[in-house]
């Protein structure tokens, strides 16, 4: 017999969680990580990315190969979206009042190896610059941290509303999710090959196809460019390179760094440990030595390269190569350097060997014929064959050639409890409804179906305690413009805002998505309206009413209507730090 899953809302974690579906902010999806996946699944039931199947930009879509399929996406996330995580969009909160929410059931000391804003680090990279003042943080005491809140594929396309924006918008786990849900929706990739992984500043998915992909932010990167020494790609590989991987998501559930219980399959798990792991590292060929040099600048000057001009031989130092580099559109591998030669001002050029520089060329057919040679014996033979006074100098390369060639990611380890727990089987063949139908109807047995109908905000379908405890405590972008107004005052700025949901049906927006797009269908604006008079009266109560085409909000003995299209018939009693909802 199948047992029946029900959420207890009396119990302070499980509301906790629900209510954090509606937020996702960093710390929330860390410490309760079952949160990442119903994201994608939200955005998979959405009506926005399958819109996106109906654009020109992916006809024929089918009949194109992987890479070409992700390059189109790619492309299309580049021209619609940007990459946003100003302190403004979500407002601010403070890590007390942040830690004093989980100190029940969470160790809250372990949010300092999950966030930087809360004392993480990250070893190298993070440890050399002010974490603080790199997100515009400094100009607050050290208790304040942003809401940095995961947005759905609605509110990502709401940005376009928003003053100076002309696109949709939004942080990297958002993008992340927003690539997951695409890859599955226009790239039909099965979602038993998207794997989602979360460091502590950072969201990237391993897309399990071929050789392997990566999303990251806006971007995407394959093997080949994971390798080519480009900045691009220097930033793309930093997360790995410089910090743990919190947490890996996938449809079939989750593994956490802190957590002894794990959800994800096991044996998934593995095989993606292993392709992530082939992905991150490569043999020392001499296209990827070329790479390293342009990674690494700082060794180019060791070497310079022969070059049979006219018949007759020339020198060229490296990093004078490289410059041309920088403003052609050929480069120096293999494949189009015999162009980039061609654009050399002859007067570049050397007519004898240069004074201690290597010759490059005879380091690519070196590496040709020790390919098989292990990194530490490599260069002992390099050092004997290649013989220069900067011997300091090489050994610093080899030590960067290792960590360029073999990044080791830091993945939780798999001595967990692995724990197998029901979740949607959906395919690439279904349609949006039937994606709808399955998730719906698993939602009483499976907890990462329940949860990715309250990040869908299906609001027939679920409890609304979740979404009003929410909707009060973590809505703070409309308190300083609407601090200390009466409430006639607030609800003639509220009404004036477009009567315009960026939802459809009678899914809700929560109150900083109505402030912060200008827009909202009444019954969202009656609970902007209540999160503001409780923010500037804790002691006060409100209690709204939404009655078929109407939302009433009542508060000291005034009554404020809304026009409603949500069709929601509802009681809901908000003060003194409780809720109800009938």
């Amino acid at each position: 017999m199948t047992k029946t899953f029900s959420p207890d809302f009396s119990d302070k974690k499980t509301l906790e969680k629900y209510s954090s579906a509606y937020t996702l902010s960093d710390m929330e999806i860390f410490i309760f990580p079952d949160l990442f996946y119903p994201l994608v699944l939200s955005n998979i039931m959405s009506p926005i990315i399958w819109r996106w199947r109906d654009d020109p930009w992916f006809k024929d879509m089918h009949r194109k190969n992987f890479i070409s399929r992700a390059n189109r996406i790619k492309q299309y996330i580049i021209d619609n979206y940007i990459f946003n995580l100003d302190l403004e969009t979500w407002g601010l909160t403070d890590k007390e009042k942040e830690t004093a929410r989980f100190s029940d059931f969470f160790d809250t000391e372990l949010l300092k190896q999950s966030n930087a804003l809360f004392g993480y680090e990250g070893d190298r990279y993070y440890f050399s610059i002010d974490i603080r003042r790199h997100f515009g943080l400094d100009k607050y005491n050290s208790s304040v941290i942003p809401y940095w809140k995961t947005e759905t594929a609605e509110a990502m396309d709401a940005f376009r509303h928003r003053e100076h924006y002309t696109t949709g918008a939004g942080e990297c786990v958002s993008l992340a999710a927003l690539y997951a849900a695409a890859m599955f929706i226009v790239g039909e990739i099965p979602l038993e090959k998207i794997f989602m992984m979360a460091t502590p500043l950072h969201s990237q998915n391993y897309i399990d196809v071929k050789e392997g992909l990566m999303t990251n932010n806006r971007r995407i990167m394959t093997k080949n460019m994971w390798f080519n020494g480009t900045a691009l790609s220097g930033k793309a590989r930093r997360a790995l390179e410089n910090e743990k991987v919190t947490i890996v998501s996938h449809i079939t559930g989750h593994i956490h760094t802190v957590y002894e219980e794990a959800t994800i399959d096991r044996d998934a798990y593995i095989t993606f440990t292993g392709k992530l792991r082939d992905f991150v590292r490569t043999q020392l060929t001499p296209a990827v030595f070329v790479n390293f040099l342009r990674f690494k600048p700082e060794y180019k000057c060791l070497f310079q390269y022969h070059h049979l001009r006219t018949g007759a031989s020339h020198y060229i130092p490296l990093e004078k190569l490289f410059e041309y580099e920088h403003s052609s559109r050929a480069g120096m591998n293999e494949e189009t350097r015999s162009k980039l030669l061609a654009e050399v001002d002859p007067e570049e050029f050397h007519y004898d060997p240069i004074p201690g520089k290597i010759t490059l060329n005879d380091v690519e057919e070196f590496l040709k014929n020790h390919l098989n040679s292990d990194l530490k014996m490599l260069e002992e033979i390099f050092a004997r064959e290649f013989p220069t006074e900067h011997t300091d100098c090489v050994k610093r390369m080899f030590s960067d050639i290792g960590s360029f060639i073999l990044t080791e990611p830091r993945l939780p380890s798999v001595e967990r409890s692995f724990r197998k727990v029901i979740h949607p089987r959906i395919s690439v063949t279904d349609s949006r409804d039937e994606i709808i139908g399955k998730i719906t109807d698993l939602s009483t047995e499976s907890e990462m179906a329940l949860l990715a109908l309250y990040a869908f905000r299906d609001m027939e379908r679920t409890d609304w305690r979740p979404f009003i405890k929410a909707a009060i405590e973590r809505n703070p972008v409309s308190h300083d413009a609407l601090a200390g107004r009466s409430a006639d005052e607030i609800y003639h700025i509220i009404n004036k805002l477009k009567n315009k949901s960026i939802y459809d049906s009678g899914r809700m927006a929560q109150p900083d998505e109505v402030w912060n797009f200008r827009r909202g269908d009444g019954a969202e604006k009656a609970f902007l309206m209540a999160n503001v008079l409780l923010f500037n009266d804790p002691g006060a109560e409100v209690a709204i009413s939404l009655l078929d085409d109407h939302a009433i909000l009542e508060h000291e003995g005034q009554h404020f209507s809304f026009v409603t299209a949500k069709g929601h018939n509802k009681k809901i009693l908000i003060g003194k730090g409780s809720f109800i909802a009938e």
